[in-house]
């Protein structure tokens, strides 16, 4: 499935956007949840286009510097639409490299395993921070049929999962400096 294809129609369904534009989206309302690079989002662009389910204006910008400017057709939306109506089963669990580590964490001594969780919860720390600030964009629940409700809520559990991500590594730390003081007395 080409879920590239559907995020693209849907931020082209808010409004006509260009490529760059569009990777800007990835790398800020999207990036919880989804990325692509821009060669990634520009040759599926060139597929829509050829799918006829976008289309695009050239704009000059200067002499000689080209813009596209990419719309979604009614045949796009259809798609996106239909979509969108499908419900997904559970997908696999994203690949964690910090989580991969400390699977294997009883072959490191406690200081190290301490030292890598409290780095790992800063790390989760800033990122829960910078959601938080994002956050403070919306006093109050945006309209259910705006544009804004589904970043509020992918936002919300996203704050979530960082709540839930730091008080692991809080129960992770607390384990092992237990280990620590059971191990001097």
């Amino acid at each position: 499935m080409r879920v590239l294809k559907y995020a693209i129609l849907g931020l082209l369904n808010r409004h006509p956007m260009t490529g760059y534009d569009i990777g800007k989206e990835f790398n800020y309302e999207l990036a919880e949840f989804w990325h692509a690079k821009h060669s990634q989002i520009y040759t599926e662009l060139k597929k829509l286009h050829k799918e006829e389910l976008v289309t695009f204006d050239i704009e000059i910008s200067g002499d000689i510097l080209e813009k596209k400017q990419y719309s979604i057709t009614d045949k796009g939306r259809e798609d996106l639409i239909y979509w969108l109506h499908k419900d997904e089963l559970i997908g696999k669990t994203a690949k964690d490299v910090f989580r991969v580590r400390m699977y294997f964490c009883n072959f490191l001594d406690l200081d190290a395993r301490i030292g890598l969780l409290e780095s790992q919860k800063m790390q989760q720390t800033k990122r829960m921070n910078t959601l938080m600030k994002t956050a403070e964009q919306y006093p109050e629940v945006p309209l259910a049929d705006s544009d804004r409700f589904g970043d509020y809520i992918i936002l919300e559990g996203a704050i979530m999962r960082q709540k839930s991500i730091i008080a692991w590594l809080d129960k992770c730390i607390g384990y092992c400096q237990k280990a620590q003081e059971e191990k001097k007395a």
